[in-house]
């Protein structure tokens, strides 16, 4: 190869990593990122739970679709994306951490928008993993049923946070109920313990959600529906 050629090369190689950067870039992207790490997903409930037009939407997930951070599904008139792979989420993963650990801005963030949750004792993977062995905790999702049919805790019980109160008589009170939802940065998992605890269960949440769990190599578990 022509040595004249080689920092050209360089250069192109280092633009293509780019193309990633590109989608991390943008906190829009981010966010639509984190629910697709939930589950399969078209661009109108993107656009519901973000809050953004579809169009808008559309224009994002074409960005990272062309960075091949996501793959699309056809199905009539509507497109349906899904993560490329596991080694998407780990990025996310990779840049949350980062984020916690050097800007000052995010750390205020979190702080104040989960202030209620340093009341709150928390569960880790590994040890509702003991739990689960010894058969003194139940596990609660509260995500919607479209991600819980997606991929869910082994063992764990179906209840979206809007239902909860309504089917609180399907929880056992002798165990305790440990609950989980999207992640460390969602709110769902705290309110259903406290509404848990006003109806006198005792129950915790757990410190991350399914795509974090399953990135630490634990079991998941897929339903099957009619």
């Amino acid at each position: 190869m022509n040595n004249e050629r080689k920092p050209f090369l360089r250069r192109e190689l280092f633009d293509q990593f780019a193309r990633i950067g590109k989608v991390l870039a943008s906190g829009a992207r981010l966010e639509l990122l984190d629910l697709l790490c939930q589950a399969e997903r078209s661009v109108e409930e993107l656009a519901d739970e973000t809050g953004m037009s579809v169009a808008n939407v559309s224009q994002h997930l074409q960005v990272m679709r062309r960075a091949r951070m996501v793959e699309v599904r056809r199905e009539g008139l509507y497109s349906h994306y899904r993560l490329a792979d596991e080694n998407v989420f780990r990025v996310w993963l990779a840049v949350r951490a980062l984020g916690e650990a050097r800007l000052l801005e995010v750390k205020e963030v979190v702080r104040t928008y989960l202030s209620d949750r340093d009341k709150m004792e928390a569960v880790t993977a590994e040890e509702l993993v003991r739990r689960l062995e010894v058969g003194d905790a139940v596990v609660l999702d509260v995500r919607p049923t479209k991600e819980y049919d997606a991929g869910h805790i082994p063992e764990a019980v179906s209840i979206p946070l809007g239902e909860l109160k309504k089917r609180l008589k399907e929880l056992p009170r002798r165990k305790e109920i440990v609950a989980y939802c999207r992640g460390p940065y969602c709110v769902q998992s705290d309110a259903a313990v406290a509404l848990l605890a006003s109806h006198g269960f005792k129950a915790r949440r757990m410190t991350v959600g399914l795509p974090e769990w399953r990135a630490g190599g634990f079991p998941v578990a897929q339903s099957i529906r009619n």
